[in-house]
């Protein structure tokens, strides 16, 4: 069955798009990410200008990441506080991202910013993730004890200290906004939540605990991406209700199927598994830009 997708200016098919909503869905359950990652480059596979895509995503996002979080609340492995600490410097990022993607796109150049955009940071993250969580289940075939992350670090002697309670950590508030401040511009940007760098940074950098982290990076990305939805729908005109639609549809259903997945596998299983599909999206984007010789005449094609 199609459906017209005005925005996009296109015919789809309604049960695809359904089905990469619920794919999205189970990914953010499973991992804590939005799963703008993924769901973003595969809109562009079938079709969805990028532009068009990004700011859609980001508004799928939004219900996924709620779905997944309910979850969560009820086991009690959410930091409010950290999150509000994130948020914060969410906001802040995605209202500069969004600035950023609107001069883009008016010389032009916005799709090419995206790729490239997925190119660099699918492949950075995709790589230390894959290492660490190869490196992780090798000590625990040799029942060696897990390395244990460094919670007393230069982290420590910033100014503007919180305690974190949920998160058993007393450090300064400046990481944690930092961070929330890059994937906001992320979210703006790339049409994603930001988890598959927010997770690692607040595992490997704030110290927070792997039991927590999933369910307070989903709280933080509900917010920044209903924030940039708006700002997107209301000064770049780039948001298919449609297509939001339907893919919301699969989403809020998929983050309850993998929140359920998630729980009964390990830690370092999940992680790896999340690298692999980082690494394959990232390989999927490269080629394109090498193969497709439009692509790479797009800078000096201007307003032409």
């Amino acid at each position: 069955m199609q459906i017209y997708l005005p925005i996009a200016e296109m015919s789809v098919n309604i049960f695809l798009l359904i089905g990469l909503g619920g794919l999205v869905g189970i990914l953010s359950g499973m991992f804590g990410v939005g799963g703008g990652f993924l769901m973003t480059p595969l809109l562009f596979f079938i079709g969805i200008p990028p532009a068009v895509a990004v700011a859609t995503e980001a508004n799928q996002i939004v219900a996924s990441s709620f779905s997944g979080v309910l979850a969560h609340v009820k086991k009690r492995t959410v930091d409010f506080k950290m999150g509000t600490v994130l948020l914060l410097g969410g906001l802040l990022g995605a209202a500069v991202g969004v600035q950023v993607f609107k001069y883009l796109k008016e010389i032009g150049q916005v799709d090419l910013l995206i790729t490239l955009s997925y190119v660099v940071f699918l492949g950075m993250i995709g790589s230390l993730m894959f290492i660490e969580s190869l490196g992780a289940i090798r000590r625990s075939k040799k029942s060696a004890p897990p390395k244990k992350i460094k919670r007393h670090t230069w982290i420590h002697g910033l100014p503007l200290k919180m305690r974190f309670r949920t998160s058993n950590l007393y450090i300064s508030a400046i990481p944690p906004f930092v961070v929330g401040a890059l994937v906001g511009v992320l979210a703006a940007i790339m049409g994603v939540g930001g988890g598959f760098i927010m997770v690692p940074a607040m595992i490997y950098v704030l110290g927070m605990p792997t039991k927590v982290v999933i369910g307070t990076s989903l709280f933080q990305i509900i917010f920044v991406t209903a924030f940039t939805t708006m700002m997107h729908a209301t000064q770049n005109y780039t948001v298919d209700a449609v297509l939001a639609l339907l893919l919301l549809i699969g989403g809020v259903v998929g983050a309850q199927i993998g929140t359920r997945i998630g729980v009964k596998m390990k830690a370092e299983q999940l992680r790896i598994l999340l690298a692999i599909m980082v690494l394959g999206v990232c390989l999927k984007l490269g080629l394109d830009l090498v193969l497709t010789p439009s692509e790479l005449f797009s800078i000096g094609a201007g307003g032409h």
